[in-house]
């Protein structure tokens, strides 16, 4: 049977990624480059094809899917002719996408989770699915304060139920996911599924969870170089980052409060591999022209023998969506086919993709890497 992929920010620029990618592999239009999981390392672990991936999700935008790949084709993001080649697929997942979470509704969150558990349960159930993934590429949201009901499933259910809000929108989708007995993964910085409750909640029905913040540019490299001057016992004094993101992502983290979350998500890898803070700041600033592309310029200082003082720089260009979308794939398949296997609760070894990966310390990128692939062969 095949798997859904339930998409929280559907007509997003990464989700409309996603799903053009996707019907492109399908119709055999595109190599899958950038698919961990299409690596022969992974041959062997059962995972669900992805010619078998079927998509729905919420958003609030109203832009119809076939026309956001036209934006992104305008934009280089998507081949050109790629958009028409697979509008049959746009058009399918597109008719599939519900209304997401909007400010001030009116009713309670729990009356909100039901609706949007039951429109997740009708997609499974309507296109007859062996399981359903639900994943938030949603907008970044700002950190959340603590509530008391945030520990405790029954304070938590019992809370839902009063008026006001005690979710932001990221935990209310994910509470909805795992009510809803779908495994979930957070791929923004967002709260999400990171709170004592929705753990709680998902051991309870079964389900696994990932997260959190994929990292797919600036965040990447780092965890790739910063092994090389520990095990070098090379001494890292400072590390600048500056990244300049277009886009909606950019717009969004322009605002200083979303733009914390992302900061605090991508400064978690260097004291782990390090062993220690070092000085420097990340700093995020929206340059609407460079659109769907991102630019990180990293200065690192560093002492080697007797002192001597030396540099290094590093400059990252891609596109956010591009890079994104295949992970996507990746951790659908790879959470699918642990949740067939049994797997509840959080999956440490899904590090591998994730910033502040939940429930693993593990920073650096190869040893996350060995983890994922002894992991994976497991599942088979």
């Amino acid at each position: 049977m095949d798997v859904g992929v339930w998409l929280v920010g559907a007509r997003g620029s990464v989700a409309t990624t996603v799903i053009t990618g996707a019907a492109a592999l399908r119709a055999g239009l595109a190599a899958p480059i950038g698919c961990v999981t299409e690596q022969p390392g992974f041959a062997e672990a059962g995972l669900p094809p992805i010619r078998g991936l079927v998509f729905g999700g919420h958003d609030i935008a109203g832009t119809p899917l076939p026309k956001r790949a036209e934006e992104l084709a305008l934009a280089g993001v998507v081949p050109a002719r790629l958009p028409e080649l697979v509008r049959q697929d746009l058009e399918e997942a597109d008719a599939e996408i519900r209304p997401g979470v909007t400010p001030g509704p009116a009713g309670t969150q729990a009356e909100q989770a039901r609706r949007l558990a039951d429109d997740i349960t009708g997609f499974r159930e309507r296109r007859g699915l062996a399981r359903v993934v639900v994943v938030h590429v949603a907008s970044t949201e700002p950190p959340v304060p603590a509530h008391p009901a945030h520990g405790d499933l029954a304070a938590l259910t019992e809370a839902l139920e009063r008026p006001g809000d005690v979710l932001p929108p990221s935990s209310l989708y994910a509470y909805a996911a795992l009510r809803a007995g779908c495994a979930y993964v957070d791929f923004t910085p967002s709260t999400g599924v990171s709170l004592p409750a929705l753990d709680e909640l998902a051991r309870a029905q079964g389900v696994p969870y990932a997260g959190r913040d994929a990292k797919t540019g600036e965040t990447l490299v780092k965890t790739a170089l910063a092994p090389m001057f520990a095990d070098r016992a090379l001494a890292v004094r400072s590390w600048s980052g500056t990244n300049l993101l277009g886009g909606g992502d950019g717009a969004t983290l322009a605002d200083p409060a979303a733009g914390e979350s992302k900061k605090i998500s991508k400064d978690r890898a260097l004291p782990g591999i390090l062993g220690h803070p070092v000085e420097g700041q990340t700093h995020i600033d929206h340059v609407s022209h460079l659109g769907d592309w991102k630019t990180a310029w990293d200065h690192i200082t560093f002492e080697g023998f007797l002192g001597v003082r030396m540099t290094m720089q590093f400059t990252w260009q891609g596109c956010d969506s591009a890079l994104a979308a295949p992970l996507v794939l990746d951790l659908v398949r790879l959470i699918a086919r642990a949740h067939e296997r049994g797997h509840a609760g959080a999956v440490p070894e899904l590090g591998f993709f994730f910033k502040d990966p939940i429930g693993q310390e593990e920073h650096r990128l190869h040893a996350q890497y060995d983890l994922l692939r002894a992991w994976a062969r497991t599942l088979a």
